[in-house]
């Protein structure tokens, strides 16, 4: 059977909400101004209200724009927020019905690769932050809510440091996952219960940072991953949860 040639013509509505997007993201347009006025804007494009506000609306649904009511009404600029592609990609998970354990294999895969890239770039001032983030967490290592926050903020420092802008987002939204579900089991158990295990945590944390240092980027990716599939049987164990049970 031959291959469709039916060629998809985009509606008027996308190509205006495309074009005033390519302004967000270009920076022609900054978060807090105000887009120009329905006038100005019809008679740019030559389209109608009801096509023009159709554009606004999609622009709208992907939280680049806000629309104002009243005189001063209007579409204004919003900063793209990477938490609006992470409440979607946690939608989708859940739909599939994604096991939490597949979303912790990701992390793992993602951040083995990071801590190789950082490897490469040998930066003394990034070694320095990701040490300085575990000796940080030293002084909430009895506050389970307190650790489990300065354990994200490391894990994204390192991701961040390999300077790959792509796996930073990526890992950004499945962090945010991860950090929903630590809120869930640390409100399960009792309080300090988690005090032994992030002990050994910090002593991963610097011991990444002691063989990064000592330019042993193979060591430390094996003593990564070996970290991370501890952390994965540790937070889901034989039960695996699936993220409609965590997310919703």
């Amino acid at each position: 059977m031959p291959k469709s040639t039916v060629v998809k013509v985009p509606k008027a509505s996308e190509l205006v909400a495309a074009n005033l997007r390519r302004r967000i993201v270009t920076g022609a347009l900054k978060p807090g101004a105000l887009l120009p006025n329905e006038a100005v804007l019809m008679q740019e494009f030559g389209v109608s209200r009801p096509t023009l506000r159709e554009a606004f609306r999609i622009l709208e649904s992907e939280a680049i724009i806000t629309v104002l009511r009243g005189a001063r009404g209007g579409g204004r600029v919003l900063q793209p927020d990477g938490a609006v592609a992470a409440r979607y990609m946690g939608i989708l998970l859940q739909y599939q019905g994604t096991p939490l354990s597949d979303v912790y294999r990701a992390r793992t895969e993602i951040e083995v690769s990071a801590v190789g890239m950082l490897g490469g770039v040998r930066r003394k001032s990034t070694l320095r932050q990701i040490e300085a983030l575990a000796r940080d967490a030293e002084a909430v290592i009895e506050d389970d809510d307190g650790f489990a926050d300065c354990d994200l903020a490391l894990h994204s420092a390192i991701v961040s440091a390999a300077g790959s802008t792509t796996l930073a987002a990526l890992s950004n939204m499945l962090f945010q996952i991860i950090e929903a579900h630590n809120a869930v089991f640390i409100a399960a158990r009792p309080r300090g219960f988690g005090s032994a295990v992030n002990k050994q945590a910090q002593r991963a944390h610097l011991r990444l940072v002691k063989l990064l240092t000592d330019g042993d980027v193979e060591g430390a990716q094996r003593h990564w991953r070996r970290h991370l599939e501890a952390v994965e049987s540790y937070m889901v164990g034989d039960s695996d949860s699936t993220l409609v049970e965590v997310l919703s």
